[in-house]
C-alpha cells in the first residue's frame, strides 16, 4: 500500500527487530509482559540502551502470545496523526485483524476525526479475539492529538485492543487514570537494569570468564545499563586481558562514548547540552547549583525534563537533587575538556563555593580540591573542626582520595595539617613528621583554636601510632584545653574528634599497662559516641534532624569506628582486670557495632573475639577459647595493624590455651615467634606480660628453673610478676621465698581479680604444705568466693594437683555429723581438735536438694519434679534457689553440669 503522496509504507516498521544472538534470558520480565497484556495497557519505560525493544521483541518471538500473535509497529518521531493511524491500520491488516471498510484510512491530520476514532474503536470491539498492538519507541515527541486519539480508541474498544508501549519517556497518555483503575502494567528502568546474574550470563554468551570481583566492578561502573554492559563485553573480547579492561577502561575512549554522545547528548538542544557539560563536574546537582554553573536561571525546568525523559539523569530520592549516570558523567567531562579547555577547573571552583555556602562541607572540600584550590579545601576541613573525618566515617575514603594530589610545598597551616593527617591515615610516620613540622612553622599562639585543636588531635593519633604515652598524654591535654575555646555547637557537630582522642588515649594507656587510666579514657570515649554506644546491638535508625541537636546520619557513621575501637579496648581492659562479665558485654557490643555499621574487613580488629577467647579460657572452656582465638586471628589478618596491647594479649592467650591443652612447646613457640614488621610491642608492661606468660609455659613443661629465668630477664614490680615468681619458686620447692614474694604484694584493692585469686590459691598451697589444713581450706574458700561471681575457673585448673584434690574432697556430699563416715571426714586442726561447721569450700547439698537435682537432670519441669517427690512446686523452687547458691550458678542446666563435674550426680 502507498500513501496518497506516493510514499511507500516502510515494511521494516511492521517487523520486530531480530533478537540478538547473545541474548540474556530474563524470564521474570517476560512473565510480567505476558501478564500485562491481559489488561489494556503495558508500558516499558527506560533510557536509551536499557533493553526495552530487545525485551519486547524477545517476548513477541518467544511464543508468549495471548490471545493471538502481537502486531508490531515502530513509531517515528515525525509521524503526523494521519500517517500514524494509516500505519496502525496497515499493521492491523498485516497482522490478520479484520477492520470494517467503513473505518477508512486517513493519511492526513485532518482525516483523523472523532468519527474515525469511533468507527475504529467499534470495529476493534467487534473483533473475535483481542488485538495486542506493540508501539515501539512511542515517546512524548508525538503530537498530543495523536496520544489523545490513542487513549480514546483504547478505552472504547471494549477490551478488543491491548497496547504495549516502549518509550524513553512517559507518554502523554493519562497514565494516572490507568493506574487508578489498575489497568496498566509498568516495567521501568529499575526493572530493566541488568542484575549480577544477567551480566554473568551475557559475558558467558561472549565466552568471557570474568571473576566475581570483575563482574561486581563492571556492574558498579555501568549501574546495570544493558547497552553499557553489552558494549563492554564486546570491547573485552578484543582485549588481551578482560579483567584489566574492566579495572582500567575509560568510558570516553570506548564505543560507549559514541553511543552516549550520539543517542543522548546530541539529541538535546544547545542550551541543554551546555548545562549537561557544566553540571557533570559534580557528583550530584541542585537546580540552584546548576544555575550558578551556567549563569542562567532555567536549570529547574531543564533538569526535571531530562529526568522525565530518562536522559541518563535521575532525581535523588524524590529530593531537589539530581545525579548523572556515572558513565555519562565521565563521557561528558572528557567532552568538556575537549570542547572548553580550562573550564573544568573553574567550574569546580564555582561549585566548591556554592556548596560551602549551603553548608555541604564534604562536597565543598572535594570540589575545592578538584579545582586545585588547596588553601580553600584544607581550610574548610580545618576551620569546621572536621579533620577527624579523614580518619573515620562515610566520607573518609573520598576525602583522602581528594587530598592525595595535595603538593607537599603548598603554603599555609591548613594544607600542612591536612597533609600530615593524610600521611598518618596510611601510617606514613616519616611523611607525617615532615608535614607536621611545616604546620608547626605556620602555627603560633595567635592561630585559630580550630587549627590548634587539629594539631593536638594529630599529636594524639601519632602518639598512639608510635606507642609514645608521654607525647600522647601531652597532646590530649592540649586538645582538651583548646576545645574549651571553641563554640559548643561546633564541637558538638563533630563528636568524632573527642571520641577518637579518648579512644587513642585509652589504647595508649592500655598498652602501657595503666588499666585504671585506660578504663577511664575508654569509658569516656564510649560515652562521647552517644546513642550508638548506649544501646549496642540495636539497629541504627534514620538520621535525626541535625537542627534538633541530635547526631546526623553522617555523624553516626563517623562514630561507629571509634566506638567499635573503644569498646574492644575497654573489653580487653576489663579482661585484664578479671571483670569477665563486663569484658564479655563490651566485646559483644564491639562486634555488634562492627556488624550493624557494616565496617569493611580492613577496618575491623579481632579484639572482640580475642577478649571472648580470653574469657572462655579464664572460665576453662577450652573449645570455645580456641574457636574465638581462631576468629580473632582471621579477623586481625584482614584488618589494621594490631595495637601493642592487643598483640601482647593475643600472644599470651594463645600460649595459655596451648599450655592448657597440654602442649608446652607450642605455648613457648607462640611467645617466641617473630613479630611482623612494625608490630613488635615495646615498653616495660608488654615485656613483663610476655615474660609472665613464658614463665607459665615453662611451668607447664615442668621446668621451674626456666620459668624463673624467664622472669629474671625482665625485672618488674608488677603484682602479676611477683605472683608468677612465687609460683615458679613454689614449683622449684622453695616455699619460703615464694611466701615472701606473696607477702610483698599490695593490699587486695590494688590487685586485679586473677592476681587476688591466684595469690589465695598459692597461699593455701603453702599453708597446706606447712600442715595447716584448716587455714589452707580457708584460703581455698576465699579464692572460691572471689572467683564465683565471674566464674573464674582457670586459676584452679592451673593451681596444680593439690588444688584439684582439695576441691574434689571439699565438694563431696557430707554425711550427717556424728556418723562414722562423718567423723572420718571432719577436718582436724594441727592441734587435733575438730573444726567447727561444714566443709568451707562448697556447702554440701542436703538429701532433698540432691533428689531435686537428680530429677532436674532428667529434664523434668518444676511441676513434674514436685509430683515425683510429693511436694509443692514452691518447695521445689526453694530447693533450686538453694542449689544455685551452693553451686555458684544461676541456671538449672548449669547446676546439673556443675554437679556432674563435682561428682554429686
Amino acid at each position: 500500500m502507498a500513501r496518497p503522496q506516493s510514499d511507500p509504507m516502510l515494511t521494516a516498521r511492521f517487523t520486530a527487530p531480530a533478537v540478538p544472538k547473545t541474548l540474556v534470558h530474563r524470564p521474570e520480565l517476560l512473565r510480567r509482559l505476558t501478564a500485562g497484556v491481559r489488561g489494556p495497557l503495558t508500558l516499558i519505560n527506560g533510557p536509551a540502551g536499557s533493553g526495552k525493544t530487545v525485551l519486547t521483541a524477545h517476548w513477541a518471538a518467544a511464543g508468549r502470545r495471548a490471545p493471538r500473535p502481537p502486531v508490531w509497529l515502530t513509531v517515528e518521531p515525525d509521524d503526523a496523526p494521519g500517517v500514524f493511524w494509516a500505519y496502525v491500520l496497515e499493521a492491523l491488516h498485516r497482522g490478520g485483524v479484520e477492520i470494517p471498510a467503513a473505518v477508512g484510512r486517513p493519511t492526513r491530520a485532518e482525516g483523523v476525526t472523532q468519527s474515525f476514532l469511533v468507527r475504529l474503536a467499534a470495529g476493534l470491539a467487534e473483533s473475535a479475539q483481542p488485538v495486542v498492538l506493540v508501539l515501539d519507541q512511542f515517546d512524548t515527541a508525538q503530537p498530543p492529538a495523536m496520544t489523545e486519539g490513542l487513549d480514546f480508541v483504547l478505552r472504547h474498544a471494549a477490551g478488543g485492543l491491548r497496547i504495549v508501549l516502549t518509550s524513553r519517556t512517559d507518554s502523554l497518555l493519562p497514565l494516572h487514570r490507568y493506574r487508578a483503575a489498575g489497568e496498566i502494567a509498568e516495567i521501568r528502568h529499575a526493572d530493566l537494569r541488568f542484575t549480577h546474574a544477567d551480566a554473568e550470563a551475557l559475558l558467558g554468551e561472549h565466552r568471557l570468564d570474568l571473576s566475581p570481583d570483575g563482574i561486581r566492578l563492571l556492574m558498579q561502573r555501568t549501574e546495570g545499563w544493558a547497552a553499557g554492559v553489552r558494549l563492554c563485553a564486546l570491547a573485552m573480547q578484543r582485549s588481551p586481558d578482560p579483567e584489566a579492561f574492566v579495572r582500567q577502561f575509560a568510558a570516553d575512549r570506548t564505543t560507549i562514548a559514541d553511543y552516549l554522545l550520539g543517542e543522548v547528548l546530541d539529541a538535546q538542544p544547545p542550551d541543554t547540552q551546555d548545562l549537561l557539560l557544566r553540571v557533570c563536574v559534580t557528583d550530584r546537582v541542585h537546580p540552584d547549583l546548576a544555575d550558578a554553573l551556567t549563569g542562567r536561571d532555567d536549570a529547574a525546568r531543564t533538569l526535571a525534563g531530562l529526568a522525565r525523559d530518562n536522559a541518563f539523569l535521575e532525581q535523588v530520592d524524590a529530593s531537589a537533587w539530581y545525579r548523572l549516570h556515572p558513565l555519562f558523567a565521565e563521557v561528558l567531562r572528557a567532552h568538556l575538556r575537549q570542547r572548553h579547555p580550562g573550564l573544568e577547573q573553574q567550574l569546580h571552583g564555582r561549585a566548591a563555593r556554592w556548596l560551602a555556602g549551603t553548608g555541604r562541607l564534604t562536597e565543598a572540600v572535594v570540589q575545592g580540591a578538584a579545582a586545585g584550590d588547596w588553601p580553600f579545601a584544607a581550610g574548610q576541613l580545618v576551620d569546621a573542626l572536621a579533620i577527624g573525618r579523614l580518619f573515620t566515617g562515610l566520607e573518609a575514603e573520598q576525602l583522602n582520595r581528594a587530598f592525595a594530589p595535595l603538593p607537599a610545598e603548598t603554603e599555609g597551616a591548613a594544607p600542612a595539617l591536612v597533609g600530615a593527617a593524610a600521611r598518618l591515615v596510611v601510617q606514613d610516620l616519616p611523611g607525617y613528621e615532615e608535614a607536621v613540622r611545616r604546620a608547626d612553622s605556620h602555627l603560633g599562639p595567635g592561630s585559630g583554636p580550630a587549627a590548634r585543636v587539629s594539631r593536638a588531635f594529630l599529636g594524639v593519633l601519632a602518639g598512639r601510632a608510635t606507642g609514645d604515652p608521654a607525647a600522647t598524654e601531652r597532646a590530649a591535654a592540649d586538645a582538651e584545653r583548646v576545645l574549651g575555646e571553641l563554640p559548643a555547637p561546633l564541637v558538638g557537630a563533630h563528636p568524632e574528634i573527642r571520641a577518637l582522642l579518648l579512644a587513642a588515649l585509652g589504647a595508649v594507656r592500655l598498652g602501657a599497662g595503666r588499666l585504671d587510666g585506660a578504663h577511664s579514657a575508654l569509658t569516656a570515649a564510649v560515652e562521647a559516641c552517644g546513642e550508638p554506644g548506649t544501646r549496642p546491638g540495636t539497629e541504627p535508625g534514620p538520621a535525626p534532624d541535625t537542627a534538633s541537636g541530635a547526631a546526623s546520619g553522617t555523624e553516626l557513621a563517623a562514630l561507629y569506628p571509634p566506638l567499635c575501637d573503644a569498646l574492644g579496648s575497654l573489653a580487653l581492659t576489663e579482661l585484664m582486670r578479671g571483670r569477665l562479665r563486663q569484658a564479655v558485654a563490651h566485646a559483644r557490643a564491639s562486634l555488634a557495632v562492627a556488624e550493624q555499621s557494616a565496617l569493611p574487613p580492613e577496618r575491623r580488629s579481632g579484639t572482640g573475639h580475642l577478649v571472648l577467647a580470653g574469657v572462655a579460657l579464664e572460665q576453662d572452656d577450652l573449645p570455645a577459647a580456641r574457636s574465638h582465638l581462631d576468629l580473632a586471628t582471621a579477623t586481625a589478618a584482614a584488618g589494621p595493624r594490631p595495637e601493642p596491647a592487643v598483640a601482647v594479649a593475643a600472644a599470651v592467650i594463645g600460649a595459655r590455651i596451648a599450655a592448657a591443652e597440654g602442649d608446652g612447646e607450642a605455648a613457648l613457640a607462640v611467645l617466641t615467634r617473630p613479630w611482623p614488621a612494625g608490630t613488635a610491642p615495646a615498653g616495660a608492661w608488654a615485656a613483663d606480660e610476655l615474660a609472665v606468660a613464658a614463665s607459665a609455659a615453662h611451668l607447664a613443661r615442668g621446668d621451674a628453673a626456666a620459668a624463673l629465668r624467664a622472669l629474671d630477664t625482665v625485672p618488674s614490680g608488677r603484682p602479676e610478676h611477683a605472683l608468677a615468681r612465687a609460683r615458679a619458686l613454689m614449683a622449684a620447692g622453695r616455699a619460703e621465698p615464694a611466701a615472701r614474694e606473696l607477702a610483698a604484694l599490695p593490699a587486695d584493692d590494688g590487685l586485679t581479680l586473677p592476681v587476688r585469686v591466684g595469690a589465695c590459691l598459692l597461699r593455701a598451697r603453702i599453708t597446706a604444705a606447712d600442715g595447716d589444713t584448716a587455714e589452707a581450706h580457708r584460703r581455698l574458700a576465699e579464692a572460691m568466693e572471689l572467683a564465683r561471681p565471674e566464674e573464674l575457673r582457670r586459676p584452679f585448673a592451673e593451681g596444680g594437683p593439690w588444688v584439684r584434690r582439695s576441691l574434689r574432697e571439699a565438694t563431696r556430699p557430707v554425711p550427717p555429723p556424728g556418723s562414722p563416715a562423718g567423723r572420718e571426714r571432719e577436718p582436724v586442726s594441727r592441734t587435733g581438735s575438730q573444726a567447727e561447721g561444714p566443709p568451707p569450700v562448697v556447702e554440701a547439698l542436703s538429701a532433698r536438694e540432691t533428689d531435686v537435682l537428680r530429677q532436674a537432670a532428667r529434664m523434668l519441669s518444676t511441676e513434674e519434679i514436685a509430683a515425683e517427690l510429693y511436694v509443692s512446686a514452691n518447695t521445689v523452687k526453694t530447693h533450686l534457689k538453694s542449689i544455685y547458691r551452693k553451686l555458684g550458678v544461676t541456671r538449672r542446666s548449669d547446676a546439673v553440669h556443675r554437679a556432674q563435674d563435682l561428682g554429686l550426680l
